[in-house]
């Protein structure tokens, strides 16, 4: 499954820039390049700069890395939702409340990655167990219609986003 068979009628108009950011990999081994990636560039931030704003108001890096876990979270169980064929429209979440909630701050860096690591092996392994039908179920978001397989690459694309802003205005 790659990003060039995903029709844009598969997601929300504000999720393409993610989907592009998906890349030429397939949709698993973008996710475990993902994983490998995210993990070096994390661990090669120097430690003064983890909780660093580059302006009032901004998310720290660590903030920032709690944001992926928790987005994770919330569009893993979405894809969940979906492939069983739930119909059940699912609400948005506000991830300023999240972060501000998280006291991502108070937590080691390895506490974060631990976290990290740990959802997107879970997060690898429970799209393997999807088949071609179940990646392309849609289900309802945000008040937006999303297939599962598009779920996978806005993953894949949202933390690439994320390690650019940290790359631009961080480090």
């Amino acid at each position: 499954m790659f990003v060039k068979e995903i029709p844009d009628s598969e997601y929300a108009s504000f999720y393409a820039n993610y989907i592009k950011k998906g890349g030429e990999l397939s949709l698993l081994v973008g996710l475990e390049h993902g994983m490998a990636a995210t993990e070096a560039f994390f661990e090669s931030i120097p430690e003064n700069k983890l909780e660093y704003r580059y302006a009032e108001g901004k998310w720290t890096v660590k903030e920032i890395l709690q944001h992926l876990i928790d987005t994770e979270h919330v569009f893993v169980y979405r894809a969940l939702r979906f492939a069983r064929q739930d119909k059940t429209p699912l609400p948005g979440f506000e991830q300023d409340d999240y972060v501000l909630a998280s006291v991502a701050n108070r937590r080691t860096r390895a506490q974060l990655l631990n976290d990290y690591l740990d959802l997107r092996e879970s997060t690898i392994a429970l799209f393997s167990s999807f088949s071609k039908k179940m990646l392309e179920q849609i289900g309802v978001a945000s008040n937006a219609e999303m297939s599962v397989r598009a779920i996978g690459f806005v993953l894949i694309g949202h933390e690439k986003h994320h390690i650019d802003i940290i790359k631009e205005r961080y480090l």
